[in-house]
């Protein structure tokens, strides 16, 4: 008698186990199938949180893991400590968060950017939300960067968890949807997680106060249900975010306020960043796109593979 698969979403991925809510809301843990072990060397991971999987369940409790349905969407980063490839940080999500700090730790315009790059690449809607806003140095500074993204046509928050206002915002937008948060460690995604979750409360540390950079707190990235609607995915601290398979000639493609003008290049295959008659340079040098943005174009361009 043939196995019956069951249908589920997986929630937790701690290396060789998987956590799977099922759609009668009850959970299992689970593994790989072998064959799925070696179907894709390109991917650290060929199950990800937020996959929509098929499972066969166990004698002993336990799950096989034997099929992963099509993606609509993923969030992906390159592989670290040494391996090859790609790593899915998340599929299936309805916003990716980018979640970055006025202060204790800085903010990076060239981490959001390059979060957005990705977002635009795998069909993602990219969130901005700045955080620990009452460390910010006066409205200028949110207003300045909620008139660049929000000009991009990208959503934009600033939030501190002891303001209910801004808390409130959030949970309206995450409201039956999946979304995830992203950033470095010490930024607060876990203390905003807390406060968007009341019960929640998961572990929360300091920054340090030597580096001034934030200590892990996550270590797995786990989807959360939320009790008002939808999930939230909080992730591991992420201290630089690595592209995958984007070309150079590709990048502008992702820069919507690139999109317009390179059309315009003198050659085909413009990068953008040296040429002649460079029409995406000539609306820098007239302020039609912002210097801050041009600047993470250019460094990015140059990690990429050629």
């Amino acid at each position: 008698m043939q196995s019956v698969q069951i249908k589920g979403r997986v929630i937790l991925s701690t290396g060789s186990w998987y956590s799977v809510i099922a759609e009668d809301g009850s959970m299992i843990k689970c593994r790989l199938a072998g064959k799925m072990r070696l179907s894709d060397l390109k991917q650290t991971n060929p199950v990800a949180v937020g996959d929509i999987v098929y499972y066969i369940e166990n004698s002993d409790g336990t799950g096989t893991i034997s099929d992963v349905e099509n993606r609509t969407n993923k969030i992906t980063r390159l592989a670290t400590h040494g391996r090859r490839g790609e790593h899915i940080l998340v599929s299936n999500v309805d916003y990716g968060i980018v979640v970055q700090s006025f202060r204790q730790p800085a903010y990076k315009t060239g981490f959001i950017d390059r979060f957005i790059v990705t977002c635009e690449a795998y069909e993602v809607e990219p969130v901005v939300l700045m955080n620990k806003m009452d460390l910010c140095s006066g409205l200028d500074e949110i207003e300045r960067l909620r008139e660049l993204y929000e000009g991009l046509g990208y959503k934009f928050f600033s939030s501190d968890i002891d303001d209910e206002a801004s808390i409130s915002r959030l949970r309206d937008l995450m409201k039956d949807h999946t979304s995830v948060f992203i950033g470095p460690s010490g930024v607060g995604k876990t203390s905003l997680l807390n406060r968007i979750e009341p019960g929640i409360e998961k572990p929360i540390a300091t920054v340090s106060t030597f580096s001034n950079k934030g200590k892990h707190t996550t270590t797995f990235a786990e989807l959360i249900p939320l009790r008002f609607g939808g999930f939230l995915v909080d992730t591991p601290g992420i201290r630089e975010f690595g592209l995958v398979n984007i070309e150079p000639a590709e990048l502008s493609l992702y820069y919507p306020e690139m999109r317009e003008f390179r059309g315009n290049c003198r050659f085909y295959n413009c990068t953008h960043v040296h040429e002649p008659g460079c029409a995406v340079i000539q609306a820098v040098e007239n302020r039609l796109i912002a210097a801050s943005r041009y600047a993470s174009y250019r460094q990015i361009v140059t990690t990429l593979d050629t």
